[in-house]
Formats: structure tokens, sequence, C-alpha cells
């Protein structure tokens, strides 16, 4: 294997994983606040299918993602409203949202199946992504605000009785969530793949989940575990290329029997609390008790 191969793989790893880092590291911050929020591949469809639309309405770029953002944070305002105020259950609330998202964006985008548009260099939104890690890094370790929301998922009752709005945390955390997964959906209609076809996420929202554990709700193992799992995917596609009669099944199936292995690591409340998932996650906070 030459290196301009080994370079053009680098390349296409770095470029199709990207939406994968932004989804991940949307949803690992909203369940560091104690929230799990399944609708990641339904925000993701909503997010892609509004990007597309309105760049080909507009012509605008920069309207695209903007719009794109705001449906991630009007989807996500809702899953938060839902659970936050009226305590529905967030597994159920994040499923439906999920198939709410697939049937609007597939609604939306009937009519624009097939339309041509002129897609943007994806290269900005890889370093973005790097950068994006790393500023949540810092806000979770080195800002006193990223230690309250940690403090929040951990324990939400002890961060009411010091005076914290869970509620409001929980909230925003939810938002900025939603917002980084239009961003992944609109990355991968406008500059990944620039078309619109329904169910063009094609799973990544649930990869995307997957990581968050496998990277034991730690941001900078979600860059790294974004790059493995989009790694396993190239590399069955290049193995597939060479004629190597290989399973492609087991590539795709790589990173979910990972999630499982951690999962089970870290069902033990030792291992649970080294690996930093946080402890309140799912548990539904009451203003009242």
């Amino acid at each position: 294997m030459n290196l301009d191969l080994i370079l053009g793989i680098l390349q296409i790893v770095l470029i199709a994983t990207t939406p994968l880092v932004f989804a991940g590291i949307g949803e690992l911050v909203t369940e560091k606040s104690g929230v799990l929020n399944l609708g990641v591949e339904g925000m993701m469809l909503v997010g892609a299918v509004s990007a597309f639309i309105i760049l080909v309405i507009t012509g605008s770029y920069f309207l695209a993602f903007f719009v794109s953002i705001l449906s991630g944070i009007i989807m996500s305002g809702l899953f938060a409203f839902l659970v936050l105020f009226l305590m529905s259950n967030q597994i159920a609330t994040g499923l439906a949202l999920t198939i709410f998202g697939i049937g609007l964006s597939s609604m939306l985008g009937k009519q624009y199946i097939g339309t041509p548009i002129d897609g943007l260099s994806p290269w900005f939104f890889v370093f973005f992504s790097f950068l994006i890690v790393f500023l949540v890094s810092y806000f979770f370790y080195k800002t006193k605000a990223g230690l309250i929301l940690r403090a929040v998922g951990e324990s939400h009752n002890s961060a009411h009785a010091l005076g914290y709005s869970v509620i409001k945390i929980r909230f925003l955390s939810i938002l900025f969530g939603g917002s980084m997964c239009a961003l992944a959906g609109s990355y991968i209609s406008i500059c990944y793949a620039p078309m619109w076809q329904e169910g063009m996420t094609a799973g990544r929202g649930w990869i995307a989940l997957a990581l968050v554990v496998f990277a034991t709700w730690k941001p900078e193992r979600v860059l790294i575990g974004a790059y493995i799992f989009g790694g396993v995917t190239i590399l069955q596609m290049n193995l597939q290329a060479l004629g190597l009669r290989f399973p492609g099944q087991f590539f795709s199936m790589a990173p979910y029997v990972a999630t499982i292995i951690v999962l089970v690591l870290i069902s033990s409340n030792k291992l649970r609390i080294k690996l930093s998932a946080p402890a309140s996650l799912t548990i539904p906070f009451y203003k009242g008790r």
C-alpha cells in the first residue's frame, strides 16, 4: 500500500466521520447533564433536509446552516419541554422524536429528491469538529460552568440544594445537543453528499449514541472513537474493493459490539464511577423533592 493511497484513505475517513463527531459531542453534553436523548437520528435528518431546502431556495450557505441549526434547537427544545417540564419518559420521548424527525424530513424533502446543488468543501467543518471537541473539553474541565453542568449530571438534588437551576442547565444542554445534531445533518446533505435522499443519515445518529458510551462520556474519546468507527467502515469498503472475501456485516456491527462490551463493563458501580458515566442519567428531576 503506497503513501498516496494511505493519505487518500485518511482524507476519506476525516471527511466521512465528521458528522459523527458533531452528533456525538452534542449528545455527550446532553448526557453529561443527566438527560438521555435518543432523538439524534431524527434531529440529524431534519437538520439535513432544512439546510438542503433553504440552500435550494436562497442559494445562501449561511442561511442553510443557520436554519438547520435552528431546526435542531426547535426539535430539541420540544424534547426538553416534554422531559423536563411534563416529566415524560426520556427513552420513549427520544424514540418518538426520531420517528417524528424521519417522517417530517421525508415529507418536507419529497419534492427535492434529485435536485442538484453545488456542494461546499467539507474541510472547514473537519477542522471545526476538532475545535468543538477541544472547546467542550475545556468547558467541562477548566470552567466553573462546566463543573456545575457535570455536578447536575452526577447529583441533581445536590446541585439544586446548592442553588443551581437544574432545569435551566439541562434545558441549555439539550439545546446544544440538538444544534450539533442538526449541524451534523446539514454537513451530510451539503458537504459530504450534496443532495437530498430520504434516510440519508443512514443510522449515523444511532452510531453517535453508541459512540458516547464507547467514549465513556469523555469529549476527547468521542473524537478518537468517531475516527475508529469511521476507519472501520472505510476499511470494509477497501477490503471489498481489493477483492477480499470478508463479511462486510462484521465491520458494520463492530461499533455496536464495542459499545455492548463497554456497557457490560460499566454495569459495575465502581467502574461506572471510574469511567465517568453520569450518575443521574435518565433520572427525572422533581423540583419539589
